[in-house]
């Protein structure tokens, strides 16, 4: 492959444009200064400066790309993880009952289900960065609102804002990570979209302990505001610039993704092929995706997505310091803290486990470890109803049921957790992509939805029983993953969709 296809760029991609049938141009330029900086000189000199032998290290560009992208998962995370060290707080200072706190904790829901359904047509017409720019400013918005509210209608249209801003985030970023990561580093790559929810999360916890809520949302500001001006550093998804016709761009930017030393002749040969195949039907009518080839990758990646909200994550999350009031800690915030942190280890873990141990078996060890915890859990908090609070089995019953809810959250994070997000990026064929993704997204944020919103409530009638509903939706899980979800490590994004045809 030549080395030199990054020079002259900007002069060649109008042709292709126009060969491509009126195809959109990206809302942001898909060379940032780095990227031309390395694609020019690289192709111009044998050797040069340190920073430039850092970029022709294979899959070095790749890492950094997705570094920056992570900013969006953790604007994400810190959203989720608000509601938490923030309810009494706000309850207190604007005079709220618990049901319009609730409504607070899940509208971001319902603005992330309309950032899902708009998150596949935006990906697809203005580029993987184009829609992470637009995401990023009603999420800057949103926290303004939210820090300023007198009332809660502020407090709902910020939320409602974030909301939006983290819908589009969630299908966008594994997607990108997925379409620019060489195949035996995807799985670590699509799990730091995870890794950084917790990392959000655990920041919001955190900081929530020490500053006062209004200012933990002014804070909220910060990852969008850094996101924005590092998207102009980073290529567009090459991927993305073949469907759309721009080949002098997609393979400069695969090219730079790779390494400048690297042979990428065959990975772009695939990639065309599949391309191609694509683009022979523009359009999917509706009842063609009862087809093999669609209907089962739909199956698994929405039916993951909708497990993944199911099995209680966000109602846990969302409400920690309320769950560990109701089992008798008395510094609730500080073990919320713990578990915040906890997760972020975790997740770690599967990080480097996910192009080792592959996504299958990891799945298993997570659903099955989420339904032994659940049941701890829920016997735990039935036992507690017909013991005295002053009883030392009380207390010791207290630190069972924190155990069994650390281990909940570490089983999730090994496998539940950021898993579903990287097969649904993997298993969607090209032609589909972006209508499928939208609505696999929207499943999850409309789940997510009746999760959070209901989860307080359902606590406060029998957390118990709360716990007993999480534990049934875990153990389908893992019939769920044993009987059809394959594995899909070591393989490149064709061949994995090739092989549901």
């Amino acid at each position: 492959m030549n080395r030199g296809g990054g020079v002259g760029v900007g002069d060649e991609s109008g042709s292709d444009y126009e060969s491509g049938g009126g195809m959109r141009k990206p809302l942001l330029m898909h060379t940032g200064s780095w990227y031309r900086m390395g694609s020019r000189q690289g192709s111009l000199t044998g050797a040069g400066t340190s920073s430039m032998a850092i970029l022709r290290e294979s899959h070095v560009s790749a890492f950094l790309c997705t570094l920056i992208v992570a900013l969006g998962p953790i604007q994400f995370g810190f959203t989720g993880g608000f509601s938490s060290p923030t309810q009494d707080a706000i309850i207190r200072d604007l005079d709220l009952t618990l049901s319009e706190f609730s409504v607070f904790g899940s509208l971001s829901n319902v603005g992330a289900m309309v950032g899902a359904i708009a998150s596949g047509q935006m990906a697809e017409y203005i580029g993987r960065k184009g829609s992470l720019m637009i995401a990023a400013i009603p999420n800057i918005i949103g926290w303004l609102a939210i820090s300023f509210a007198k009332d809660s209608s502020f407090l709902y249209m910020g939320r409602l804002l974030e909301g939006f801003g983290v819908g589009v985030i969630s299908y966008t970023v594994p997607v990108y990570i997925a379409e620019i990561s060489p195949q035996n580093m995807r799985g670590a790559l699509g799990s730091v979209n995870q890794l950084s929810v917790t990392v959000g999360i655990l920041l919001a916890y955190l900081l929530g302990m020490f500053v006062p809520w209004r200012l933990l949302a002014v804070i909220g500001i910060l990852p969008c505001t850094v996101l924005i001006p590092g998207l102009f550093f980073i290529p567009e998804s090459p991927r993305w610039l073949a469907k759309m016709n721009m080949m002098d761009d997609f393979e400069t930017s695969l090219q730079v993704l790779r390494g400048f030393e690297t042979d990428i002749s065959a990975e772009v040969n695939d990639i065309k092929r599949a391309v191609a195949s694509a683009n022979k039907r523009t359009t999917i009518r509706f009842q063609e995706l009862n087809q093999k080839k669609y209907r089962t990758p739909l199956i698994l990646g929405i039916g993951l997505l909708v497990l993944q909200q199911l099995s209680g994550i966000n109602g846990i999350l969302f409400y920690a310091g309320s769950i560990f009031k109701a089992a008798g800690l008395t510094n609730s915030d500080l073990a919320t803290c713990a578990l915040g942190a906890i997760q972020v280890l975790a997740t770690g873990v599967t990080t480097w486990l996910l192009d080792r141990a592959g996504r299958r078996i990891l799945l298993i060890i997570s659903s099955a470890g989420m339904t032994l915890s659940l049941l701890a859990v829920a016997v735990v908090f039935f036992l507690k109803d017909s013991i005295s609070q002053d009883s030392h089995m009380y207390y010791t019953l207290s630190m069972i049921s924190l155990v069994a809810l650390v281990a909940f959250v570490i089983a999730f994070s090994f496998g539940m957790g950021a898993i579903p997000w990287i097969i649904m990026s993997e298993i969607l064929p090209v032609s589909i992509k972006s209508l499928a993704g939208s609505f696999a997204t929207l499943a999850n944020w409309l789940t997510s939805f009746g999760i959070t919103m209901t989860a307080n409530l359902m606590l406060s009638w029998s957390a118990g029983g709360t716990f007993v509903s999480y534990m049934v939706v875990s153990a389908f899980t893992l019939v769920f993953v044993i009987l059809w979800v394959p594995e899909t490590k070591g393989r490149t994004l064709e061949e994995i969709q090739w092989s549901f045809r």
